[in-house]
């Protein structure tokens, strides 16, 4: 655990830097998800994240509402400086059982019939993320009280209530915790971001992430070490074709996961010219068409959609693979664009009432 230095660091240091604290403390709060099967609670140990993928929809949907705040800590644009400022959650364990005691208690019938009963760990940021801080003693400061958290938080679900747990993380550094996921049994489920398994591509939409060479092998471990594993093969992205999705899910298919997520790539027009402009210093071109309006965005999602699903049907895993498709492909004006509209409305329900896999043993009823 911890040593001193993280006492002091949250004890003390009141002082605003774009890699420090945060004002406030992690707590277990419900989530927004819609058709996602992902959790009905989210734990988030910060604000900000130091992976910067330039397709995330955090700095503009949530982090966005704490600009004035962020403006103390040296932080004018939030998210075009996505990726640049990491503001640990401060540890207030009373606070935190609350929380957790608030969750445990919520009746089934407020519960959202796609959210397993779990807590993702995270839905705004990545539990498992490097903390990088120009003065060395100060990084593993940080590095530590972020540690404390997850860590203690986590022991303190196992052994104070009957909540699943869901850990989605695109780091390496979730294997110094094996051991912890496992005391859970079938109450976790471990699984990893892999939208390609390019680390070329991948290194221009998360600039700031481990490869995915780096994260298969990490799903490989997981796996052989007991762990209840999915995988989320998204956002892909316009230059993942057909050999490139087939090459990934095969990837998938060899680490047996309980569920595949998937859905396409859908951004911003400022944060397609940040993504373009760092593609030019890596010499890749990018297909950027399908984001020129909302048509041709609607007709890639669902290429993209009906081809992951035909592939993993050629690979035997239709029976675990939840697509995310996006509210607004059931728009009026998408849907009547469709040969047969009614057939791709039900379509669409289908994927946006799928309960994704939780182990069967999971404990699923009220506090013990």
């Amino acid at each position: 655990m911890p040593n001193s230095s993280f006492r002091n660091i949250t004890a003390a240091s009141d002082s605003f830097e774009r890699v420090g604290l945060w004002k406030l403390p992690a707590l277990i709060q419900q989530n927004n998800f819609v058709h996602k099967s992902l959790s009905e609670w989210a734990f988030n140990i910060a604000v900000g994240c130091s992976h910067a993928c330039r397709f995330c929809y955090v700095p503009s949907a949530a982090t966005i509402k704490q600009a004035p705040t962020l403006r103390m800590y040296g932080v004018s644009d939030p998210d075009e400086e996505w990726g640049d400022y990491v503001l640990i959650r401060r540890w207030d364990e009373k606070k935190f059982m609350s929380s957790l005691n608030a969750a445990e208690r919520l009746p089934q019938n407020r519960l959202k019939r796609d959210g397993n009963r779990a807590v993702i760990y995270c839905s705004t940021t990545d539990p498992y993320q490097v903390i990088h801080h120009p003065h060395p003693q100060r990084q593993r400061e940080l590095a530590e009280a972020a540690r404390h958290i997850v860590v203690r938080s986590l022991e303190l679900i196992r052994d104070y209530s009957s909540l699943n747990v869901r850990i989605l993380t695109r780091s390496p550094l979730a294997r110094l915790d094996f051991d912890l996921f496992r005391s859970f049994g079938p109450r976790l489920v471990f699984g990893m971001s892999l939208p390609t398994t390019r680390n070329d591509l991948s290194k221009i939409y998360e600039p700031k992430a481990p490869a995915p060479s780096q994260r298969l092998t990490t799903l490989q471990a997981a796996k052989d070490a007991g762990l209840y594993v999915y995988v989320a093969v998204a956002p892909t992205y316009p230059e993942c074709d057909e050999t490139d999705l087939r090459q990934t899910l095969a990837a998938v298919r060899d680490i047996d996961p309980i569920t595949i997520f998937h859905e396409p790539i859908n951004i911003r027009a400022e944060n397609v010219e940040r993504i373009k402009r760092t593609a030019v210093k890596t010499g890749i071109a990018l297909d950027t068409r399908v984001f020129e309006t909302r048509e041709t965005w609607q007709h890639y999602a669902i290429n993209s959609l009906v081809t992951v699903s035909r592939l993993a049907a050629d690979l035997g895993l239709s029976d675990r693979l939840h697509l995310w498709p996006d509210k607004s492909l059931g728009s009026r004006a998408c849907v009547s664009r469709m040969p047969n509209p009614s057939a791709f409305q039900q379509w669409l329900e289908q994927c946006w009432n799928r309960v994704s896999e939780w182990p069967p043993a999971a404990v699923s009823g009220s506090a013990r």
